[in-house]
């Protein structure tokens, strides 16, 4: 290979990236090995920034929630009623039309011991699924992947509707997919420059440092493939929302309902980091959450998909109690979850709402470990050994 050949080689930073991204038994796929219909899938959006979960939901009977929002906190004739206590953001229409059907549940005070304000650094505890003390490199999706190649006959895969890879999909041997497009994955893993390459690699066997970047790139152009044509099998009618949220939901739904041999997808939505003027931007986000999830949901329901997907959200903390000067919340701690399916086994609200009775320098405190909802669903929904993967043994919930 000449110098500027390998020189562009090296630059193509975007398949390369997709590449080192890919599991190493991706090329099982072209088998044709697919799950048959019914298989469990999980759908996780990740409400980046820090959403705050007191106006997400709202303990509309609490005085102390109105006396440290006066401002900010939502009117009860505003909120949507959930039970005689709690209501959700009026901006969430569509989540409470699920409530209502039994597809939602809503758990409440989910964290960990010794929270971290830092969004890098907590989203990482989040991610990795590790004490606050620790520092780990994987991620929980990842490790979840290692642990189904172990002797499995068929794949599992899961992929991230974004150009980068989260920490979550990182394993140590295994990793998922990022893509934005699997059409236009496709498209340019069959750039000519790219198979010139491949051909030209049993003539470069003097170049070792570069094999790795054959090896993925090949498997990246297979399993591009092997997407683009199961995502061709199924196309949504759906009027999906012209949002970046609406767009990654779509491809989402395209591809449960193709049949591919994924398990977990993954989607972020935000930000959520509402120091300032809170109110506009957890609406405007709100209404595109609602928006895309009602789609979304409606469109498995109609192709007897509903019953086996289960969509979780988290983010990586809640806000404090009290509104700041400016609008809005700063960082705080323990939070409120999503759950949202036809399969779930408990809906409505999970426990007991907010203790704003009870704070600890100013958040709330957290009763729910957020491992124990990843044990849940890697154990009693994806049907993984959930200890081996998280690395500890946490209680099991009953939402599934």
């Amino acid at each position: 290979m000449n110098i500027i050949n390998r020189r562009r080689f090296l630059q193509v930073g975007s398949l390369a990236s997709a590449a080192v991204m890919m599991p190493k038994f991706l090329k099982a796929l072209e088998r044709g090995e697919l799950v048959p219909p019914g298989n469990k899938v999980l759908v996780i959006v990740q409400l980046s920034g820090g959403n705050d979960g007191l106006n997400t939901i709202i303990p509309y009977r609490n005085d102390i929630y109105y006396k440290q929002r006066p401002n900010l906190g939502i009117k009860r004739d505003k909120a949507l009623s959930l039970t005689d206590e709690l209501g959700i953001h009026p901006g969430l229409v569509g989540l409470k039309a699920l409530y209502d059907e039994g597809a939602l549940g809503v758990l409440n005070n989910v964290g960990y011991p010794n929270p971290d304000r830092s969004h890098f650094r907590s989203m990482d505890i989040w991610h990795t699924a590790s004490q606050s003390s620790d520092y780990w490199t994987n991620g929980w999706i990842g490790r979840y992947l290692d642990a189904q190649c172990k002797g499995c006959d068929k794949p599992t895969q899961a992929l991230e509707i974004d150009d980068t890879l989260s920490l979550a999909l990182k394993g140590e041997s295994s990793k998922g997919l990022a893509l934005t497009d699997p059409t236009r994955l496709y498209g340019t893993s069959n750039n000519p420059f790219f198979k010139d390459l491949l051909k030209q690699q049993a003539h470069d066997d003097e170049h070792q440092n570069v094999d790795y970047l054959y090896k993925t790139m090949g498997e990246t152009i297979s399993s591009a493939a092997y997407i683009q044509q199961q995502i061709k099998t199924y196309q949504s009618k759906e009027a999906y929302p012209n949002t970046e949220l609406g767009k990654n939901m779509r491809t989402i739904a395209n591809l449960i309902m193709s049949d591919i041999n994924t398990k977990v997808y993954y989607v972020s939505h935000g930000s959520f980091d509402t120091h300032v003027n809170q109110q506009a931007q957890q609406d405007r986000l709100f209404q595109q959450l609602s928006d895309a999830l009602t789609v979304f949901t409606g469109d498995l329901k109609k192709n007897n998909r509903f019953q086996d997907v289960v969509v979780m959200t988290f983010s990586e903390f809640g806000r404090r109690v009290s509104q700041n000067a400016s609008g809005g919340t700063d960082h705080g701690t323990a939070n409120n979850m999503f759950l949202i399916g036809g399969g779930l086994k408990e809906k409505g609200v999970l426990n007991e709402g907010p203790d704003l009775m009870h704070l600890k320098d100013g958040d709330l405190q957290y009763k729910v470990d957020f491992k124990s909802v990843y044990a849940t669903l890697l154990g009693n929904w994806l049907g993984a050994d959930d200890a081996d993967i998280l690395k500890a043994k946490y209680d099991h919930l009953n939402f599934v």
